[in-house]
């Protein structure tokens, strides 16, 4: 589907998941405690409604229903909403950006499990019926339809269970989780040592994940009730908190074949994360930082890939000091700070090179993935280079 020359891997795109999910695909013994998904003249509301009251109140107030990015995407969205946010909706959508392939991932389900006194085998069964739906949905195009998996560390027993299924029953192409802390562990904790080891060993690649709203504590929460200045904060400060705990906490040093990407909080800021990160390094590695054998940054270089948003020109200045082999595309339809649909003609408009814009496009997305489907789609466009990367 080339647009204007260049295949598109999205990254980061999202679903909408339908409000009966839950209540249809929870294991039996959960369904009268099943939430349901609020509907209201939002076509895109983003809540859920626990039946017996848990969960229901964010620690942050919901996206006001008023303003003018509000009124435009009722616009663009309704008819996706009125026709289901079905996997043909999906299809078309892709095809009016020029989307190849996309990489799916939650929208109600983004805050599905961040809620601090969670009970385990509840969370559990709330990520596997999310994940029986998204297997499901995906069967619109397997080919063009990837799942990433949801994964609850309540019990670091489900995580790694979950994670095996989804790729060997599913095939889905990665797992993924918040940086938002949920249950009081950090990252660093070695208590997911046994699912780091999982996804080394099932060469499977975790997304980072982060949103605007959370039921435990978030960095832009403390902007309440101004939800403008709450976005802009929330998911890039988490995000490099979650950076730094795989980088100066020693998780890359301890599973250097674990790949990790941090979306939908901007690329821009990285450079001076990595430059405050290795200066810490330089001053205190010798006794915060003990299991740390090279810099931060180089770690970063290894392992790590980050997300570039279409029209993010501030970026330019993350290529110019690392390159561009670690930054993936990223739509984020259909949320309320996407392009779409015209979130690749925005990316285009960049001031890139074409060698760089093809491997954010392509390039670096299939080789973080690492998908079969990728590896042919980009042997068919000529492209041999990608093809023995992901292979």
């Amino acid at each position: 589907m080339a647009k204007h020359g260049f295949k598109v891997f999205d990254s980061d795109m999202h679903i909408m998941e339908p409000p009966d999910l839950w209540e249809r695909y929870i294991a039996r013994e959960f369904k009268s405690e099943a939430p349901r998904g609020r509907t209201s003249e939002n076509v895109r509301d983003l809540g859920l409604i626990f039946p017996r009251g848990e969960g229901n109140v964010n620690r942050t107030a919901a996206t006001p229903h008023r303003g003018h990015n509000f009124e435009k995407n009722q616009g663009i969205y309704r008819n996706h909403s009125e026709r289901g946010w079905t996997g043909e909706v999906q299809l078309e959508a892709m095809d009016v950006e020029g989307i190849d392939i996309a990489v799916l991932f939650p929208t109600r389900g983004l805050s599905l499990l961040t809620h601090p006194d969670r009970d385990p085998r509840f969370a559990a069964a709330l990520a596997r019926a999310y994940n029986d739906w998204l297997h499901d949905f995906c069967q619109a195009d397997p080919n063009r339809l990837l799942g990433a998996g949801m994964i609850s560390i309540y019990d670091i027993n489900d995580a790694v269970e979950e994670t095996r299924r989804v790729v060997e029953e599913y095939g889905f192409r990665s797992v993924f989780l918040r940086s938002n802390v949920v249950n009081g562990k950090n990252w660093t904790d070695p208590y997911y040592e046994p699912l780091w080891n999982t996804l080394e060993e099932l060469n499977l690649p975790l997304g980072f994940h982060e949103a605007s709203a959370s039921r435990s504590r978030q960095a832009g929460e403390q902007f309440e009730p101004n939800f403008g200045l709450r976005r802009v904060y929330a998911q890039p400060f988490e995000q490099m908190m979650g950076l730094g705990s795989f980088l100066g906490g020693g998780i890359l040093q301890r599973h250097p074949k674990l790949k990790v990407a941090f979306l939908e909080a901007n690329c821009s800021w990285l450079p001076w994360l990595l430059w405050r990160l290795d200066e810490g390094y330089e001053r205190e590695g010798d006794i915060f930082m003990t299991d740390l054998t090279m810099a931060p940054s180089e770690y970063f270089k290894r392992q790590c890939f980050i997300s570039i948003e279409p029209d993010e020109t501030p970026a330019r200045h993350t290529i110019e000091e690392f390159g561009c082999d670690q930054l993936v595309f990223s739509t984020d339809y259909p949320h309320g700070d996407s392009r779409y649909p015209h979130a690749v003609e925005s990316f285009l408009k960049l001031s890139l090179s074409d060698a760089d814009k093809h491997k954010i496009l392509w390039d670096n997305c299939a080789r973080f993935y690492g998908t079969t489907e990728a590896a042919q789609t980009a042997k068919s466009a000529g492209n041999d280079a990608t093809t023995q990367q992901v292979q």
